[in-house]
């Protein structure tokens, strides 16, 4: 996968690394309107459209990384086990606070059927074969957070392959058809103008992620990270999910 090339005259500032914290802290935003906002707020819909700039940021890393790993294998495997390890936690912050059950699949199981589209597409030579299993793996998606939109997404970078222009077509692509998804959730409960709007706003996370993976990555890795902040970004997620669940517990009390 190619690297993706500054501006002209321009000094990338943010590694990757960098830009996956951001992602953190977005996401973290998003789960706390979720959990403990008042719908339709300011505050809530601007930490819910924050909270956007993640999961395609991740897309996109998702096939980076995949083109990058030494082993497959074992990066499907941190996947699975993360996503096993996170599914108690997602299903506690997103239930009432006197109750725990089945909410449909965390976010990992869906980048985790994404890494599978990735091998399928890249291992798979037979035409037809690799339509039917790509497509099956993003029907799976559909019990899971942020059904069939993480697949296109990643199916978009994965054909952008880290071209700068590429990758400007694929965001050009990702913005409206987001905004057609969250319109089409909020048609019949908003009007029409109003919904229009917000669905407006809510591609502004998808734009903030094109803004900082194409003008400002350097396309490596932050210096002296290491290993810890591979693994920071696997435990983070079950992590938060499980303090905010138990706070939202505690708060109803």
């Amino acid at each position: 996968m190619k690297i993706l090339s500054s501006a002209e005259g321009r000094t990338p500032e943010l590694s990757r690394d960098a830009i996956k914290y951001i992602a953190m802290v977005t996401m973290l935003l998003n789960h706390i309107a979720h959990i403990f906002l008042s719908p339709d707020t300011v505050l809530y819909e601007l930490f819910l459209d924050l909270g956007y700039f993640t999961a395609v940021t991740m897309c996109y890393f998702l096939v980076e990384g995949y083109h990058y790993t030494h082993s497959p294998r074992n990066y499907a495997l941190r996947l699975f086990v993360f996503a096993i390890l996170s599914q108690f936690p997602y299903s506690l912050a997103f239930t009432e606070p006197d109750s725990a059950y089945f909410v449909g699949f965390n976010m990992l199981f869906t980048l985790l059927s994404c890494f599978l589209i990735l091998v399928v597409h890249d291992k798979v030579q037979n035409k037809m074969l690799r339509t039917l299993v790509i497509a099956l793996l993003m029907l799976l998606t559909l019990w899971s957070d942020w059904p069939i939109l993480a697949p296109v997404f990643t199916l978009l970078f994965l054909r952008a392959n880290g071209d700068k222009r590429r990758v400007l077509y694929a965001y050009a692509m990702i913005a409206p058809i987001f905004m057609l998804f969250d319109l089409m959730n909020r048609t019949g409960t908003t009007p029409l103008w109003q919904a229009l709007l917000l669905s407006l706003g809510a591609a502004g996370g998808i734009v903030l992620s094109g803004i900082c993976l194409l003008y400002f990555y350097h396309g490596k890795r932050g210096k002296h990270t290491g290993a810890f902040s591979k693994w920071f970004f696997y435990v983070f997620y079950p992590a938060h999910l499980l303090i905010l669940g138990l706070l939202n517990r505690l708060l109803a009390t």
